[in-house]
This record gives structure tokens, sequence and C-alpha cells, in this order.
């Protein structure tokens, strides 16, 4: 099924051109896949991005994660902050289910490392996650590692947005949330560079939503009956890009991701745990090599406004994307979280019935002034013959 995206519904976010897809697999070497948990009890899932086509343990690539606010558990960090590069896969999935989900990626490698005659003694997985427990009955922590493994074998270019993998339980400015992306061109010296984003979002509130600059949150909420709600719930965002930056400005890219969330209302919520990574396909690091020095293609400070605007610009557009895509969403205590789209019909039927009612009103007003002037006419007409 086609799924129907922001930029159909005539938002066009920011000035830089989109690549082919839209999507962060624009980025070439870049594959998602999903596997959704769609039952009674579990609206949960795992998503999985992959870096590279290459095994990422030998072919690490330079990478960087910034904690914007720190409200959750996502695994891997610590050393991608440290050493500055990614060595796996990444990971998507609910809270509770991190640590099932970092064991599957651990087998993932530890098999594959095996199978091509590479010594694996140490892996730094990367699991990040949402808490979809409005919906999904989190404590029972449904994915299993024949989840992941499915999810690694639909991974591939195109891939479905809203609530699908570990996006199926989450909740974005109070309406279904889920996964979202986006991407942009970049033309530097002659030559297209890409910057694509993926987003988990389960954060904002719907009074503070704003869409193309229209504060549309209020209408909404009152459409829903939805009182002042905390901006809560995290999200992550992943940011890939053929651009050679290093570690450090990689993570400087990353801190824009910020600005997209913003403009769509959220100020990062106290309980809102957003994480964000940052990777660039060039300049891969083979640590088997012996020599100590290496030699890579750097990219200059005072350019770096275009790889920052890339990232605003996907950042709102992978949220949009993601709540445009998503459909109405029943969990296991039988709370309904509406879809954006769902109410923006209903908006859209209101505005017609009113519009229909004020045009019969002014058609009634028309048909009295046109009876009062016949009467008055029919009036004259006597006072001229009967004077």
């Amino acid at each position: 099924m086609e799924q129907i995206r922001a930029s159909r519904y005539g938002l066009q976010v920011g000035t830089l051109p989109p690549g082919p897809r839209d999507k962060i697999t624009d980025v070439p070497g870049v594959t998602v896949g999903h596997c959704t948990i769609d039952t009674d009890t579990h609206k949960t899932g795992v998503t999985v991005l992959f870096p590279c086509g290459e095994n990422p343990f030998v072919h690490k690539l330079p990478a960087a994660a910034f904690v914007l606010n720190g409200y959750g558990k996502s695994a891997g960090l610590v050393q991608i902050q440290e050493l500055g590069t990614l060595e796996s896969p990444i990971a998507l999935t609910n809270t509770l289910n991190v640590g099932k989900v970092h064991d599957a990626l651990v087998g993932y490698l530890a098999e594959r490392c095996e199978e091509e005659g590479i010594e694996l003694r140490s892996v730094n997985p990367v699991v990040c996650e949402c808490n979809d427990a409005t919906l999904n009955d989190i404590c029972r922590r449904a994915v299993e590692e024949r989840h992941v493994r499915a999810a690694m074998e639909a991974a591939g270019t195109d891939f479905d947005e809203g609530d699908v993998g570990a996006g199926k339980g989450m909740v974005c400015h109070d309406l279904k949330g889920g996964i979202g992306s986006a991407s942009r061109l970049m033309e530097v010296d002659g030559q297209t560079y890409t910057l694509g984003v993926l987003v988990l979002a389960n954060h904002g509130n719907l009074r503070d939503l704003t869409i193309g600059g229209r504060h549309i949150g209020p209408t909404l909420a009152q459409m829903l009956e939805v009182g002042q709600t905390e901006d809560q719930g995290s999200c992550i965002a992943i940011v890939a890009t053929d651009l050679p930056l290093d570690a450090r400005q990689l993570e400087r890219v990353a801190k824009r991701v910020s600005v997209g969330l913003a403009r769509l209302g959220s100020y990062i919520g106290h309980g809102s745990g957003e994480v964000f990574l940052a990777f660039s396909t060039a300049n891969p690091y083979d640590h088997r090599v012996q020599e100590k020095l290496r030699t890579v293609t750097a990219f200059r400070e005072d350019a770096m406004d275009l790889p920052f605007q890339a990232a605003a610009e996907c950042a709102e557009e992978a949220v949009l994307n993601c709540l445009f895509t998503a459909r109405t969403v029943t969990g296991w205590t039988g709370k309904t979280v509406r879809a954006l789209t769902d109410l923006l019909s209903l908006e859209r039927e209101s505005r017609q019935r009113e519009l229909s009612s004020l045009e019969r009103e002014s058609r009634q007003r028309e048909l009295s002034s046109l009876e009062r002037e016949s009467r008055q006419r029919e009036l004259s007409s006597l006072e001229r013959e009967f004077p």
C-alpha cells in the first residue's frame, strides 16, 4: 500500500532538494528493515538500520552520539562518544526490550565474524529505545531474537513509515507516532552528497504542535478534548551522510536535529529522552590494518552550515512523515491514539459544514432582501395607480 507522506499534502520543508526516495536510505549503503508485533496485547516491534553493506565490525564508520535530554536507556552510546566510531547495526525498540535486542545483535555479529574468519572478542552493539507502554504491554518484553533477525532480513532501501517496527506503539504530540524519514542533497565542489534522517518519534504534546508555521495543535486538542499534557516519551534520531565528516563534526550536525523538533512545537520536556546518533559512510576504518597512520578526506569547518541546514530540514520532515503515515491504533488497555490524518479529515468536514451553513444564511439574507425590494416595487406601483 502506497503511503501518503507530508509532501503529498502540500508541505515543503526548507529549501534543499530531497533525495530520490526522500529517506535516509538515499545515502548509499544504508538499509532499513522492520519487524512489527501487532496483537491484542502487544503494539511494538523492532527496526534495524544497517550503516553499510560490509561487516560493520571491520568497516567501522566515523560516528557521534549527542544526548540532548538523557531520560533514556539506550545502549552503546558511551563507546561511540569516546572512540568516535560505529561498528554495528543500529536497532530501535521499546524501553524494556533493549537487553534482548542487544543480545540478538551480539549473536548476529559473532556469527557473521565467525563466517568471515574475523576474530571478535568484544563488540559495541547500538540499541536505542522509546517507551511504548501507552499502547503496548511493555513488561512482557515481546521482542525476541527472531524478530530482530526478521527485521534484518527485511532491510532494504525502501521501507514503510508510521506505526511499523519499533514505531508500532509510539505516540507523538498525543497523536499516533512512530517511524519517519527524510533526506536532502548537498552540492559541494561540483559533487552531490546526501544527508538523511530517521526518527523514532514518541515525544511532544498536542497543544504545542505546529505544522508549516500554523499552530494547529489547539484546534486538534479541542477536537480530541485533550488537556495540556507533558512533553515526554522520547525521540531517537539517526543521521546518516556520505559527506566526509569526522566524529566531532558529526556531533555538531546531530545537535541540529533539535531545530527540526522545535519547529514542530517540542520544547524537549523533562521526561522526554532525546538521543541523536550521526555517522558518515566516508573514511571507513578497518582495525586489522597494521599501519599507524591513515589518509582521510576532511571537510572544511567553515562549510558546516550546509549539513546543519540539511539535518534541521530532514528532522522536521521526518517527524511530519511519521505523523502523516501513522494510522489510528487501539492499545492493549483499550486506549485509542488517533492518527493526524483522521483529525485533519474531521477538521475539513467541520469547516465544510460551517461554510455550507454560512452560504445558506447568506442566500436566505439575499432572498429576504429581494422580497423586500419586490414588495416595495408593488407598493410604489399601487401608489401610482391609486394616488
